[in-house]
């Protein structure tokens, strides 16, 4: 989808989806306890709207996701997390949905990439609040910050890199989200 066909019906649609999955998806998960903080499913549904629908789709459901859940549901969040995922999930969706949709990279390669800047980002803003805003309980060193949160978000990279490949494949063959030719 090249980016002057983003914001069809069609497309808005499938955004809007991918974010009210975005929003329930970790609501079922912390059925099961604290699971959601680890395999952070939210993500998942990011990834894989960057990837299947584009960077500037990937962008807005990144963004709308986190902000709408911590409105409607408390989850992230409003304050130290919802601004630090916020611009984490939103570079998720750009970056995917730049090197997989545009680039044509390999979809392990785009999610692996994606994954790091999103959350040299995270570090970034967290920086920005400690440092700038003094927002106290928050670690504000990003050489700190991002190799902690990689080691402890292991299990939900590991289940990311399982699931979102396989749902963008399988997506990615429906008349759906299929390359439009011009």
């Amino acid at each position: 989808m090249t980016s002057n066909k983003t914001f069809t019906t069609r497309n808005l649609v499938l955004m809007a989806l991918f974010i009210a999955l975005g929003i329930v998806l970790p609501i079922s998960f912390h059925v099961f306890g604290n699971v959601a903080r680890v395999l952070s499913p939210m993500h998942i549904t990011v990834f894989i709207a960057g990837a299947l629908m584009g960077p500037v789709a990937g962008l807005v459901v990144g963004a709308l996701t986190p902000l709408l859940s911590s409105l409607i549901t408390s989850m992230p969040p409003l304050m130290p997390m919802l601004p630090l995922m916020f611009f984490e999930l939103a570079v998720y969706g750009l970056v995917i949905g730049y090197l997989y949709r545009v680039k044509k990279m390999n979809i392990f390669v785009s999610l692996l990439i994606s994954m790091l800047i999103g959350r040299i980002a995270y570090g970034i803003v967290a920086s920005i609040m400690v440092y700038v805003f003094a927002v106290p309980n928050l670690q504000g060193n990003p050489f700190v910050l991002v190799p902690t949160m990689i080691v402890s978000g292991l299990p939900g990279i590991v289940l990311h890199l399982l699931v979102v490949p396989l749902i963008v494949k399988f997506l990615g063959n429906t008349r759906y989200f299929q390359e439009e030719t011009e």
